[in-house]
């Protein structure tokens, strides 16, 4: 971890780390609240460099039963996708406390080059 020029503490990744991506319902919990949202808290707690939740409007798993969000098939369970890039050592470590909050769905890891990895930064109109 460094310090950047404003005094906030950043996260620097390598130019190769791996990409954990997620696919679970947005009706699957852990505890009482929203998996997804425990995945995110967790991830953020253990500094992880960052998690991004996609929500789709389509999609179906390894029972094959289709999950949408047109009107007249309204589902309830909305295919999600969580994404977080980090060091490959540090997702690593992540897995076996992610195994523990999930009961189904999809985990997938790939190599990924990262081309800038930085905070936002105002822009002079």
């Amino acid at each position: 971890m460094t310090t950047d020029t404003s005094g906030a503490a950043s996260t620097r990744l390598p130019a190769e780390a791996t990409l954990l991506r997620i696919f679970i319902g947005d009706a699957d919990r852990f505890g009482h609240q929203p998996l997804y949202e425990a995945i995110v808290l967790k991830a953020r707690e253990l500094h992880l460099a960052g998690a991004t939740v996609l929500k789709s409007p389509m999609g179906f798993g390894h029972h094959s039963r289709l999950h949408t969000a047109k009107i007249l098939q309204l589902s309830t369970d909305l295919p999600l996708v969580i994404e977080i890039v980090d060091e490959p050592d540090k997702i690593q470590a992540f897995l076996p406390v992610l195994d523990k909050m999930m009961d189904g769905g999809l985990v997938t890891l790939e190599k990924v080059q990262v081309i800038h990895y930085r905070p936002h930064t105002e822009r002079k109109g």
